[in-house]
């Protein structure tokens, strides 16, 4: 694997925890509460697909990806994932969530276009020419 494709996937680690740090902390703010973490979780998309696409087909896929997670949960079938009684099931279901929601489609775009806009400052002009 590339060193990009290594930071790429310390960069999806460190995400991860920050996404699980939101999650413990209660502000009584909605949108550190509830949506930093759909956005942290679309960025974590990002930089995974990053791993082995360019940036622009990486937050393509993230927003569709996103964006298919989100329908699906119009289906019904996550809550009723939720319900069930193997552990490993519900679990799946959180990480897919239970309830469809606009707002969490906004806190996802914001999420991709955040990270996507840091890669293209990160990586400046010099990198730009090379590596996207």
């Amino acid at each position: 694997m590339t060193a990009q494709g290594w930071f790429w996937i310390r960069s999806a680690l460190g995400i991860i925890v920050l996404g699980l740090l939101s999650r413990s902390v209660t502000t009584g703010w909605i949108v550190i509460d509830k949506y930093l973490g759909d956005a942290l979780y679309a960025a974590m998309v990002y930089a995974l697909l990053r791993v082995v696409l360019r940036a622009g087909p990486a937050a393509a896929g993230a927003a569709v990806l996103m964006a298919a997670i989100e329908s699906f949960q119009l289906t019904g079938i996550p809550a009723r994932m939720l319900a069930s009684g193997n552990g490993l099931i519900r679990v799946v279901a959180r990480l897919l969530g239970v309830q469809f929601g606009w707002a969490d489609l906004l806190a996802y775009a914001v999420g991709i276009g955040m990270i996507r806009a840091i890669d293209t400052l990160a990586r400046g002009p010099r990198w730009r020419r090379r590596m996207d």
